[in-house]
């Protein structure tokens, strides 16, 4: 295929961005993106990151991720088209590694499946290198850790007990994704500290456009599997339940491109292209995979001691600006991860304190009646963020009953036989099981609701 260049025309929104150094220029027509502004890396947290070694190929690939987030957020999708085109230039330490045809292929690919978008990316020489960050705070010892990807997620909680239970609390370690400050330094009850993200993305000459934030598959991945490739670990777990794994791409939430940021398809991408770049292929693992989060979240209070913790886990989608009452932060209650979330709670015979949520009550007759008294912000956009959530979970439960959904379904079995190397029937046999008790699930979550609740109307209006 003929290689465009950054001028050629285009049937997307195209956008170039060049990242550059500390006092360098910016070519004409490219958007600017300068290391130590718009990508700025803490040193500290580095060295929280490197372990206890430093290499200039591990920076250039964080810096790669964080260019991506910075391109994905500067250009807004068009409204009835998905797919944008980016051409990005990024300078590396490495240049001859970065320009191999596979590690650039491998890369390519990886961030066109993820994200619908078309990819150009161009590698040029650093002209000062990054400091080294001071030596690492702990030393980490043993090849048989694995990497555990933290969040203030309720799968993210239960599957890092359930793991660290079943491998041993010494043989993992838990790499944050969220961006508490608090939580990089502090050593947890499975006795190393938390790595935290190095880096922060902040916008540039224009404010940020773009809110799908597709691209965060690929941050979290290339995060924990650096830290695999730095500690030697054999797996990355990657905590999703069924339903957050292959849900999204079953049934979009109000998108028009299937969402694999958690899927293994994903997966595998990444898993090439950090073997083609650093000549290691960490194992993202789904432990989890053929099993609903409510089974997960039952198995997590069953069986690990810190079980009684997943009430102040967080789930919700929303920003913080969004979801308060009366300068109390709550979770929305009604975005489709907190709609999971609820049925999974209820899925494992647990109850919530209805302040955890602005929708307090969603056996309410009216999507207004539901929310909290005293939260007026309300809009239009909400409630069709809530039908998107309540729709999207339904849809998952009636995909095998219409011939479209099965032959959704019989496709995902021949993609995942193949990625997680099982014969196709017992991954169809999964996938039943796992579609199936989520639909289970879902029905006895919204006949809890009761037959006026306004969620009860919607799915009856849709159908």
């Amino acid at each position: 295929m003929e290689k465009k260049g950054p001028r050629a025309k285009s049937a997307y929104p195209v956008l170039h961005v060049e990242v550059h150094e500390p006092g360098g220029r910016t070519s004409s027509g490219w958007l600017s993106c300068m290391i130590g502004e718009h990508l700025h890396f803490s040193t500290e947290e580095l060295s929280y990151y490197c372990f206890a070694r430093w290499q200039p190929v591990v920076f250039d690939a964080l810096l790669v991720a964080a260019a991506v987030e910075f391109c994905d957020r500067s250009q807004k999708r068009a409204v009835h088209h998905w797919a944008r085109e980016f051409h990005l230039r990024i300078p590396v330490h490495e240049l001859d590694r970065w320009n191999q045809g596979k590690v650039k292929k491998t890369l390519r690919d990886a961030l066109s499946f993820l994200t619908g978008d078309r990819w150009y990316i161009e590698f040029t020489p650093r002209k000062v290198p990054q400091p080294v960050p001071d030596q690492s705070h702990f030393e980490i010892s043993g090849t048989s850790h694995a990497i555990v990807p933290f969040s203030e997620g309720m799968d993210s909680r239960a599957v890092a007990s359930l793991v660290a239970k079943e491998l041993g609390k010494d043989k993992i370690l838990r790499v944050r994704l969220g961006s508490k400050a608090s939580d990089k330094e502090s050593p947890t009850h499975y006795g190393h500290p938390f790595a935290s993200v190095p880096y922060r993305v902040h916008e540039g000459s224009s404010s940020f456009t773009e809110t799908s934030a597709r691209s965060r598959g690929f941050k979290f991945a290339s995060i924990s599997g650096l830290a695999a490739y730095l500690t030697k670990a054999s797996q990355v777990i990657v905590p999703e339940s069924g339903q957050g794994s292959l849900g999204p791409a079953f049934v979009p939430v109000g998108q028009v491109y299937e969402d694999y940021r958690n899927h293994p398809l994903f997966m595998d991408l990444m898993e090439s292209f950090l073997e083609s770049l650093l000549e290691y292929r960490p194992r993202y693992y789904f432990p989890r995979l053929w099993h609903t989060k409510g089974e997960t979240l039952r198995d997590f209070v069953r069986e690990c001691e810190d079980g009684p913790t997943w009430g102040s886990t967080w789930s919700c989608w929303q920003s913080a600006r969004q979801s308060s009452v009366d300068g109390h932060k709550r979770q929305c209650g009604i975005c489709a991860a907190c709609m999971l979330r609820r049925q999974s709670v209820h899925a494992a015979g647990l109850t919530e304190n209805k302040e955890s949520y602005i929708w307090e009550n969603l056996g309410a007759s009216t999507f207004e009646k539901g929310a909290a008294t005293n939260f007026k912000g309300i809009t239009n956009a909400m409630r069709e963020y809530a039908i998107a959530g309540t729709l999207h979970l339904d849809h998952l439960a009636t995909l095998r009953s219409s011939e479209a959904g099965r032959n959704t379904v019989d496709l995902c079995a021949f993609q995942l036989s193949r990625s997680q190397k099982l014969q196709e029937e017992d991954v169809s046999a999964k996938l039943g099981r796992l579609l199936d008790q989520h639909e289970r699930e879902w029905r006895s979550f919204m006949n809890s609701l009761g037959k006026r609740s306004f969620l009860a109307h919607w799915v009856a209006d849709a159908r």
